[in-house]
């Protein structure tokens, strides 16, 4: 390794918060790549994911999660709900991301969890430059204080970039002392034929309206390189004909926008031309199905 990048702390650091308050997005900033999807619908992210930063003498691999849901009706969110779950028994660190300047029930579920763990919980309090007036973050702080016994309160904005190398050195400095786990040079675990599917996905939830992103998933069939070309051909599952027509669009027009939204980025991650075929099939309840879930990789 070379000696800029020599490492004497190594580990895992969970970010976790309720749904769709901005964790997948601190996440891409802290690692400098985009590594998981992002949308403004709940739920975006399903799976574990890693992200590896090395820099400074550290490895810090940052634990991507499915937000944590107090309502877990559905397969789905129960398997999303064990990944949450099964990431906190599994870290050094956690970053536990709230929204400023709101607390909402989800935010107390995910707190009551954390009191449980027996490692340091650093809270960032996200989106403190939508706060109108900074006189209002103050009240905020101190009754966050409050609310567990946390190592350090950090506002910062995932989006903008501000604090969050008041975050990383945070961060930094309760990793223990170990050599790196990964390459120097690696970001993410999770494989070309993987992120090509959230991709998809994402490109997916911020076209559609309120009910149908919740009801789909991709599956990548085929991902082979074919000269300089990568294909790759997915299917996009629903539950419904309705919700099939939806996606499919007016003489397949979303369908098709989704399909070049998607294939401008799968270009931009590769580094090559792509060719992407979609096609759109029903599978009746297959969000509320264990064994179709297991399938489509959400295995908690």
């Amino acid at each position: 390794m070379d000696p800029k990048t020599a490492v004497s702390r190594c580990g895992f650091v969970a970010i976790v918060g309720r749904p769709n308050v901005g964790k997948s997005t601190l996440l891409n900033h802290l690692v400098g790549q985009k590594v998981s999807i992002t949308s403004d619908k709940p739920q975006t992210t399903r799976h574990r994911i890693l992200g590896i930063k090395t820099a400074h003498g550290a490895q810090t691999i940052y634990v991507d999660t499915p937000g944590l849901h107090g309502r877990a009706g559905r397969a789905i969110t129960r398997a999303m709900n064990r990944v949450a779950q099964g990431a906190l028994q599994e870290v050094d660190l956690v970053v536990f991301v709230v929204e400023a300047p709101r607390w909402t029930e989800d935010d107390a579920l995910v707190a009551e969890r954390l009191r449980e763990l027996k490692v340091p919980v650093i809270v960032a309090v996200n989106k403190v430059d939508r706060v109108r007036r900074k006189a209002d973050l103050l009240p905020y702080l101190g009754e966050l204080a409050t609310r567990g016994a946390f190592a350090e309160i950090v506002p910062v904005s995932a989006r903008s970039g501000d604090q969050l190398d008041t975050l990383e050195r945070e961060v930094s400095r309760r990793l223990p002392e170990s050599a790196a786990l990964f390459p120097a040079d690696q970001v993410t675990d999770r494989t070309e034929r993987f992120l090509a599917g959230e991709i998809i996905r994402e490109k997916l939830m911020r076209r559609l309206g309120e009910e149908v992103p919740y009801r789909l998933s991709v599956e990548v069939e085929r991902f082979s390189e074919e000269g300089r070309t990568t294909r790759i051909d997915a299917v996009v599952w629903v539950e419904k004909a309705g919700q099939k027509a939806i996606v499919i669009g007016a003489d397949g027009k979303m369908l098709k926008a989704v399909g070049a939204d998607a294939r401008r980025d799968i270009e931009r991650m590769l580094e090559r031309p792509v060719y992407l075929s979609l096609w759109v099939k029903v599978k009746e309840g297959w969000s509320d199905d264990e064994r179709s879930l297991r399938r489509l990789g959400y295995d908690g």
